[in-house]
């Protein structure tokens, strides 16, 4: 797999950019790509809290052996042993991106609040410095997820109908300890420049921000408010991520031609940002459904584009 450019051709903009797509395991595809050939990564890993699985197989639920009670709602379910396991698989594809990034590129992480501390030290430990922690706020369709005890209560044969009542009485409508989501952590990782700032932009094109691109206006900054978009009704993915934000962080970070990866492209989210930024991209999935949605929703885009 070559997805290298030359220098000269990654500082050219390109009218139609090429889009490779492949199903797999991205912890062996990544393996094929060539050192310093990636500009930017942008991903969004599964971390598996509500239905993904803790076996990276599949985009939905299926039986497994873990810390959380099956059966419970969303609320309900927490599992200590998930952050550790995120890290343990994190960890080589952290090693393969740093290698096949280019020096100063950035890696950029989606995450769940949570479980951010795992994914940065899965970036720490392989070598990349951790630059920044940015916020993808949102403020629509964020539901609230804390869960009553009173059914857990009335469900005690343990307990009479009095002690029940006053135990019911004592937790005065007490919930998990969820509130309503509106946010998301980015990670934003750097692969280590060569020499200063200067001379890494002499010889990569890497390793600096464009502080013209902005989402409302002003100078970009860390919390971006970005609702949620709709899904298309083919679009099975569970966690589609908003197009403009994406842009907007490959438009921050990348220069037009340079080349983005994202080794869990789902359902195509970084692809459709990429295009719209003139960037190519290179997106690995492990379900084929999702790699098959991407190039349909790239295909409604153009059908010129280029897609392997």
């Amino acid at each position: 797999m070559n997805a290298s450019t030359t220098l000269e051709n990654s500082q050219m903009p390109t009218s139609i950019p090429r889009f490779d797509l492949y199903t797999g395991d991205c912890r062996q595809i990544l393996t094929n790509i060539e050192d310093e050939s990636i500009h930017m990564v942008l991903t969004d890993p599964p971390y598996f809290l509500d239905g993904l699985d803790n076996r990276w197989k599949k985009g939905h639920a299926i039986p497994r052996n873990s810390g959380t009670v099956g059966g419970l709602p969303v609320g309900m379910k927490f599992d200590p042993e998930q952050g550790r396991k995120l890290q343990e698989f994190l960890t080589p594809v952290c090693e393969n991106l740093l290698r096949v990034l280019v020096p100063g590129g950035f890696m950029l992480m989606f995450s769940s609040p949570r479980l951010y501390h795992r994914m940065a030290l899965s970036a720490e430990e392989t070598g990349f410095e951790i630059r920044d922690q940015y916020v993808w706020r949102f403020t629509k369709s964020a539901q609230f997820k804390a869960f009553s005890m009173d059914h857990f209560v009335a469900q005690n044969s343990e307990l009479s109908a009095n002690e029940q009542d006053s135990m019911l009485q004592n937790l005065a409508g007490r919930k998990t300890p969820q509130l309503r989501p509106q946010f998301e952590s980015i990670l934003c990782a750097q692969k280590p420049r060569h020499g200063t700032f200067v001379d890494n932009w002499s010889k990569y094109r890497t390793g600096l921000i464009d502080p013209r691109q902005s989402l409302d206006g002003n100078s970009p900054s860390t919390v971006m408010h970005v609702e949620k978009s709709e899904k298309q009704s083919f679009n099975k993915h569970l966690t589609p991520k908003p197009v403009q934000l994406c842009e907007h962080l490959i438009r921050l970070f990348t220069m037009k031609g340079q080349i983005v990866l994202d080794p869990f492209v789902g359902s195509g989210t970084t692809c459709i940002a990429a295009y719209a930024a003139e960037r190519a991209c290179l997106g690995i999935d492990i379900n084929d459904e999702y790699v098959q949605i991407a190039k349909r929703r790239l295909a409604e885009l153009d059908r010129k584009i280029v897609i392997d």
